[in-house]
């Protein structure tokens, strides 16, 4: 038996003081929070503050943990040909601590957006579960397995 494999990632809703969030346009799904693939060695909080800084140009830190997420459908990435293995995605709080919004190889756009209106901007299903879902934490994680193709259906979701 071979070892399993998943992509591991993680998404950083990284909010100003005055409680806007950060949110960045990619080529591929819309508007979104910051986030991505864990590299190989990198420990999940390195790996999305590196993501963020990335994306958007913010330096942030690590307010807390809010949802744990499996993809467990199998589909192709966006070239239509290329396997996707099962995902695992961790999101994260986050608050602002430095640095000018900027664009990336990843982001079209980068833009701070009051609470309020952010889901106005996301229109992709999954995302905008999780981003619901960050908006209603109340200090218990959420974990959730979906699939998000040939459409988004949650198969379970916790409140750990």
């Amino acid at each position: 038996m071979g070892f399993p494999t998943h992509i591991v990632a993680a998404a950083g809703y990284v909010f100003d003081a005055k409680g806007n969030i950060l949110i960045i346009k990619t080529l591929n799904r819309g508007y979104d929070a910051t986030g991505g693939q864990i590299e190989e060695g990198e420990d999940l909080e390195a790996g999305v503050l590196r993501e963020i800084m990335e994306e958007s140009g913010i330096k942030a830190k690590i307010k807390c943990l809010c949802g744990v997420y499996s993809n467990v459908g199998k589909y192709t990435f966006y070239d239509g040909v290329t396997p996707v293995p099962t995902k695992v995605m961790f999101d994260f709080i986050c608050e602002y601590e430095s640095g000018e919004c900027c664009t990336s190889e990843e982001s079209s756009e980068v833009i701070w957006v009051p609470k309020e209106k952010v889901l106005d901007y996301i229109s992709f299903p999954v995302l905008r579960y999780r981003f619901e879902k960050m908006l209603n934490f109340n200090g218990k994680v959420t974990y959730a397995s979906f699939v998000t193709r040939p459409e988004f259906q949650v198969l379970t979701e916790r409140h750990i």
